[in-house]
């Protein structure tokens, strides 16, 4: 089944052209059927690659599922052009009276402040409360994952003795869980942040779980034990060569960067990464819709979030 966009959003011609089922509103709303209603709070300065990644894996399930973009109001986007917020994007006050049966919030490049110095903070945590009472299941990625720890557990981030960046491997801790069905048993996941939470401090509370893990760079999957909140501290959304601009940002930036581990043949950075972490990713997104927002959500969407 495909995934409902906006017509002229610039992922649907990306998606097209991936052979990506993506269909129109006008046939949308001619089929007899409910979609899953599937909020994005894009926090990512690069937004038009976040939003065409992580809708890239929403649209590859059975289900249909309608797709909206959310921004914060409380700061000033300037990696991408007014135009395309305003068309495609709304703020919370456009959407705070509505119910949705799934929310991502994405990561961002803040990890280094303090939560409550990030000009934002306030806002999201306005809407972390909110998605609380008016969405049904809601999927933190990295950041956003280390964000909704500290505002709904206490638990806070640290620094990281230098950038977990590259493509690591990971072991199941909880195999039994329908998140991570079909994942092997050892997998590869990508990384990129300078700050992690400690799975001590998730295990230590009686309402979290901790799915899997990396012996190198810690903590990557958790969740709440009711099935509402799912943290994952990687990036499983990352295109192939999204690390490779990264690392060649931060060249330019004379920040001279460590060569991101275990992602560059032979660790050279003039050869072509190879993508090792794309099925784990899509199997992620996959069971998150399916066992968890799409199995168990109210048919009334009004009534998602148990409000």
């Amino acid at each position: 089944m495909p995934i409902r966009i906006p017509d002229a959003l610039p992922a649907t011609e990306t998606l097209e052209g991936e052979n990506i089922f993506v269909m129109t509103e006008y046939r949308a709303i001619h089929q007899d059927i409910r979609p899953l209603h599937v909020l994005i709070l894009n926090l990512m300065p690069t937004k038009i690659a976040t939003e065409t990644q992580i809708m890239r894996k929403l649209s590859n399930t059975p289900l249909q599922i309608e797709v909206e973009l959310m921004r914060t109001k409380s700061h000033e986007a300037t990696h991408v052009a007014a135009s395309h917020l305003e068309t495609f994007y709304r703020t919370f006050d456009e959407v705070r009276d509505r119910h949705y049966d799934g929310l991502i919030i994405t990561g961002a490049p803040v990890e280094q402040m303090p939560f409550e110095e990030v000009d934002y903070w306030d806002e999201l945590c306005d809407i972390m409360e909110w998605s609380t009472t008016h969405v049904h299941s809601t999927l933190h990625i990295c950041w956003g994952a280390q964000a909704a720890l500290y505002y709904h557990y206490g638990i806070d981030k640290y620094d990281l003795p230098a950038k977990a960046s590259g493509v690591f491997q990971h072991r199941l801790i909880k195999p039994s869980s329908p998140l991570v069905r079909g994942l092997d048993d050892r997998f590869w996941a990508v990384h990129s942040r300078n700050t992690g939470v400690r799975r001590e401090d998730v295990e230590a509370v009686s309402e979290l779980e901790v799915i899997a893990v990396s012996d190198e760079v810690g903590l990557y999957i958790a969740k709440s034990t009711d099935s509402r909140r799912f943290f994952v501290f990687g990036h499983p959304e990352y295109d192939s060569d999204t690390l490779k601009l990264e690392y060649e940002r931060d060249i330019k930036r004379g920040i001279d960067p460590q060569i991101p581990v275990n992602y560059f043949p032979d660790d050279d950075p003039t050869k072509e990464p190879l993508n090792v972490w794309r099925a784990q990713a899509q199997l992620l997104y996959t069971n998150w819709l399916n066992y968890y927002v799409y199995q168990t959500t109210p048919y009334d969407i009004r009534k998602a979030g148990g409000q």
